[in-house]
């Protein structure tokens, strides 16, 4: 809170009223000529920011390009009536092995983990005697044990990405996923190659499909839309609309229609949603579990001898109940087969009962497609790398080898084809030893087949696929070196520019607008007139497009950096202060850091080191200032910084590699999904105290006047109350405190129309203030009878201007609150704290900044304050239950104040709470310019010289990092912690810094605009 009292001389201006000025028309005119100068300022320099953003985009698309890998999609297509190797099919019962079953029910138990199945007795009671996933899903396990020529239960492990939506795709067509796929987990498009879906349309079997709309995404009009019922997938808030649903139109479709379909798909959502909701340490969890345990004994009931029923989960979920794919717990899942008749078998007595472990006798869900086909008699899918699973065909008794040898080598067959219509396609790269481990393999499986030793024919065909199936995963692990040097290059270069741009020390910015743009439009086109050139001289790296879009990017950055040497924009640098040196030392490092894991893992924790040490170094400085009330304020607001800093690391969602070292407090506990009781107290107290100390900071300068009463005082108090109540309701619902009295429907449409209301409150009434009120003065009128001196002068009235001071600071940090309200909204109570805390520290660093004579002016351009927003924003990131992967991001704050997804706006809210802090702080930057800031100095044109400068160092620290984290994931691109820790932190990186740039450019200098023309029309521009 401020040292300086309230309405003090210092926070006041005082004149003389000598009567009414006259304002001539010369007057009026200079001061139109400078608010339309400060506009067009203004849009110039916005329209270049843009530019530089699209740079950055670029360069990111460039890199992304080489580094986020893609397969090559064949649309060649598997037919029933030609074999793999080109023969002609004879089978009569079934296409190319004879079928085992006529029609299939599949049912997929949404992040069903493998020890949901397996009883505690068996596995882990030890560990969690009282685990809410143990013991209520028997049926799986007991059935397998019990009857084993009936049933299998097997590990059933995804391949990451694990979203829903690729997992789909990997259990329909049965290849490998890429990392890219998670970019389409939001909106999916149509499937186009060969997938079992695809065989069954083509061989005239009616498909019906219930539950998760995804599917209709993947696959349009392949499903009989009479009998298919299908439901919206994302809103993780509800458990019991699909899995009811489906329930609801399965048991009819078996009991009364059981002729009019050939397969039923049914997915469950509700175990899926549980975890993303609870955790799997809830109750709710429980009791999906064990209404999933009901519906698999009723379908098992109603199943005739020719239906195969299959149960499987499509990934599992972290002790949060998240997925991503990054820890063990996400990709392992169940796999359940049944049949009335005995058609199951084993291939050793070490395989009767399922493994205790995911670790014991693993398949991949790749595997299932080549099974599922082979089981249904249909042609296995022309891209299909998985192998049969042995136990579907070994058969009952004695272990058919035979049987196993014959389909193996199928696959095997229609795995080499897929290979060599691939290398013919796309050059593999494989050397000779690979082709001749791979020919002896199929040698030895030939040979064994042939002479009749059916068992050395199997196993031979297991290891050739093995070694075909890691082949292939090394190969989509190849690298475009040539696109990844290029985007590295791009963004390099915009870092370069960017950096002497803003931190040069000569050059008035708001004037140079005009030439940057000129010349880089100029070296753009030049760019484009020798991109071609490019595609002809290295065809091998450079396509047409890519060679125009490089050639315009390099051409732009090097015409404005060359217009710039030549003006000297750029020309004179001062050597840095010790704050220089140590915002140049915290970045360094930082960047250097992202070479290592650990480093990047417990990134956290060094920047809680960095933000601690800056308070420090301002206490010492605040120690040294010449005046007492600097010194007292330095000091109080320095402690305080650090303290807040501390206070802010108890909010920790700890990440799996940090374990056991780390203790989640972000949530009730590491395995749960929900707030404890006592976090709830915390909205409370925000509401109470966060408005109280932003009216004290305003007090000290005066300016809690004007609009500041009505929205920080009552709006914004509102508002955060507004919010705590709504994740008490929350709470309640999770908790079903009211179960008897308010149904969950009911608590539902409170809690969005609550959300709805702080969101009316943050946008239409935090923006209209924003943008329309008056500065945050008080003028006040002393009666000249009071007087003692009778002078003339003293004669006149006395016109004292409170918060004359920080009109221009006072006026913009309106903007904080709105974003506050908006922020914590989306966030669970823990993270409102963090929030609260960040909007309190960014005081905090303004007074900081004003006493130690660091804020960013035209003749002290100090990068402190932007950079240390940046790095706040960043720490405040990881205390706002977030991690830089992708189990960590929290999909549920897209139903706040909606039911269902709605784009643009679902994906909108999950990037608000996600980067939250991060745009909080980048919207605060030119306040860093603006706090305190006396109103004479450099005018309006000043002003915006240093918003500008501010705004770009801002920029400078993102695109620094973004530069960082991207050479080292690409430099680390063969790291086994890559897809785990490098490779998000990347696109994280990424991604913050086009967030940032808009920010910037929307908020921070579209605010300043509004600032600058609110005070100038009071005060003159």
């Amino acid at each position: 809170m401020s040292a300086l009292a309230d309405k003090s001389p210092q926070a006041a201006e005082s004149f003389n009223d000598g009567g009414t000025p006259t304002v001539t028309p010369d007057t009026e005119a200079r001061e139109r000529q400078k608010a339309i100068a400060f506009k067009v300022s203004h849009v110039l320099l916005t329209v270049f920011f843009l530019w530089l953003t699209i740079v950055h985009i670029i360069g990111i698309l460039f890199f992304a390009k080489g580094f986020l890998l893609t397969r090559l999609v064949l649309d060649n297509k598997s037919e029933c009536a030609v074999l793999p190797g080109g023969q002609q099919s004879r089978e009569a019962n079934g296409c190319w092995h004879p079928k085992s079953f006529d029609r299939a029910v599949v049912i997929i138990i949404d992040a069903l983990r493998y020890d949901f199945t397996i009883p505690s007795s068996a596995s882990q009671a030890s560990e969690h005697p009282q685990s809410y996933y143990l013991d209520n899903l028997p049926t799986l396990y007991d059935t397998a044990v019990a009857h084993p020529e009936h049933a299998f239960l097997l590990p059933f492990i995804a391949d990451p990405p694990t979203s829903t939506l690729q997992r789909l795709k990997g259990l329909t067509t049965g290849t490998l996923p890429v990392f890219i796929d998670i970019g389409s987990n939001f909106a999916g498009t149509a499937i186009e190659e060969d997938n079992i879906l695809s065989q069954l349309k083509d061989a005239g079997k009616t498909i019906v499909q219930l539950g998760d709309d995804t599917w209709h995404s993947l696959f349009p009009g392949y499903f009989d839309p009479n009998m298919t019922k299908p439901y919206d997938s994302f809103n993780v808030w509800d458990l019991h609309t699909v899995d009811n649903g489906v329930v609801e139109h399965i048991m009819p479709l078996l009991e009364q229609y059981p002729a009019r379909w050939d397969v039923v798909f049914g997915h469950f959502l509700g175990v899926d949603h549980a975890g993303h909701r609870y955790g799997p340490e809830h109750p709710a969890m429980a009791e999906k579990l064990r209404q999933m345990d009901g519906v698999i004994e009723q379908i098992m009931q109603k199943l005739d001898d020719d239906t195969l029923l299959v149960i499987m989960g499509d990934h599992g979920m972290d002790a949060k109940g998240d997925h991503g794919g990054e820890s063990d717990d996400e990709v392992e899942a169940a796999l359940w087969m049944y049949s009335k008749k005995p058609r199951f078998g084993r291939t050793g007595p070490d395989s009767l009962t399922p493994p205790l472990n995911a670790k014991d006798r693993p398949i991949g869900q790749i595997d299932l497609v080549s099974t599922l086909s082979l089981l249904l008699g249909l042609p296995v899918p022309f891209n299909n790398l998985g192998r049969p699973i042995a136990e579907a065909f070994a058969g009952p008794g004695k272990t058919k080898w035979k049987n196993l040898a014959d389909v193996a080598q199928l696959v095997q067959a229609q795995i080499a084809r897929y290979q060599n219509h691939y290398s013919q396609s796309r050059d593999l790269g494989l050397t000779e030893d690979v082709y001749q481990s791979q020919g002896a393999h199929m040698a030895r499986s030939v040979d064994a087949m042939r002479s009749g030793h059916w068992e050395d024919a199997y196993h031979a065909s297991v290891d050739w696929h093995e070694e075909v199936v890691s082949m292939y995963r090394r190969l989509w692990a190849n690298f475009n070196l040539a696109d990844m040097f290029y985007g590295v290059c791009i963004s390099a270069a915009a870092l370069t520019f960017l950096f002497f741009f803003a931190r040069s020390s000569k050059g008035d910015k708001a004037l140079v607008a005009t030439g940057l743009l000129r010349s880089a439009g100029l070296g753009s086109t030049a760019g484009l007139a020798f991109g071609p050139v490019l595609g002809v001289l290295f065809p091998k790296y450079f396509t047409a497009v890519a060679g125009l879009v490089f050639g315009a990017t390099c051409g732009g950055i090097l015409g404005a950096s060359l217009w710039s040497y030549q003006n000297n924009v750029a020309g004179r640098f001062r050597l840095p202060s010790t704050w220089g040196w140590m915002t140049f030392v915290f970045l360094i490092t930082q960047s250097a850091g992202f070479a290592s894991n650990s480093y990047t893992i417990h990134e956290d924790t060094i920047l809680l080191f960095f933000l601690t040490t800056f308070g420090l170094m301002s206490l010492m400085s605040s120690l040294r200032q010449a005046y007492q009330k600097d010194r007292i304020l330095g000091v109080y607001q320095s402690v305080m910084f650090i303290l807040l800093t501390r206070l802010s690391s108890f909010s920790r969602l700890c990440r799996e590699e940090q374990m056991p070292g780390c203790r989640s407090t972000f949530y009730a506990s590491s395995t749960s999904s929900t707030s404890a009781p006592w976090q709830l107290l915390v909205p409370y107290v925000v509401a109470l105290i966060l408005p109280e100390i932003t009216k004290a900071f305003y007090r000290g300068t005066a300016s809690y006047a004007g609009s500041a009463g009505f929205w920080i005082g009552f709006c914004f108090r509102m508002g955060l109350l507004l919010v705590a109540v709504y994740w008490t309701l929350d709470a309640a619902d999770n908790g079903e405190w009211w179960r008897d009295r308010i149904s969950s429907s009911t608590l539902q449409t409170i809690k969005i129309t609550l959300a709805r209301c702080v969101l009316a409150i943050a946008l239409p009434v935090g923006v209209g203030t924003f943008v329309w009120a008056k500065p945050c003065i008080d003028i006040s009128i002393a009666d000249p009878k009071s007087s003692v001196d009778r002078t003339e002068t003293a004669s006149r009235p006395q016109l004292t201007v409170f918060g004359y001071a920080n009109a221009y600071g006072s006026r913009f940090y309106l903007m904080i609150p709105m974003l506050v309200l908006t922020v914590g909204l989306l966030l669970p109570p823990m993270g409102q704290f963090s929030i609260a805390i960040c909007a309190w520290q960014i005081l905090c660093l303004l007074e900081i900044l004003d006493t130690n004579a660091l804020s960013v002016t035209w003749d002290s351009p100090s990068s402190v304050g932007p950079i240390v927003l940046a790095m706040l924003g960043s720490y405040h990131f990881f205390k706002t239950g977030h991690q830089a992967t992708l189990a960590s991001i929290q999909w549920n704050s897209a139903f706040v104040p909606l039911r269902t997804i709605r784009y643009p706006w679902s994906p909108l809210l999950v990037i608000l709470n996600t980067f939250g802090a991060q745009i909080m702080c980048a919207a605060a930057v030119p306040l860093t310019v603006l706090w305190k800031r006396p109103l004479g100095k450099f005018g309006l044109r000043g002003l915006w010289h240093d918003v500008v400068n501010a705004c770009f160092t801002h920029a400078l620290y993102y695109a620094t990092i973004q530069l960082a984290t991207t050479m080292w994931a690409g430099h680390l691109r063969r790291h086994l912690m890559l897809y785990r820790v490098f490779m998000p932190r990347y696109l994280m990186a990424s991604g913050v810094l086009l967030i940032v740039d808009v920010v910037l450019v929307v908020a921070a200098l579209g605010g300043a605009r509004v600032v600058g023309l609110s005070v100038g029309e009071v005060f003159g521009y």
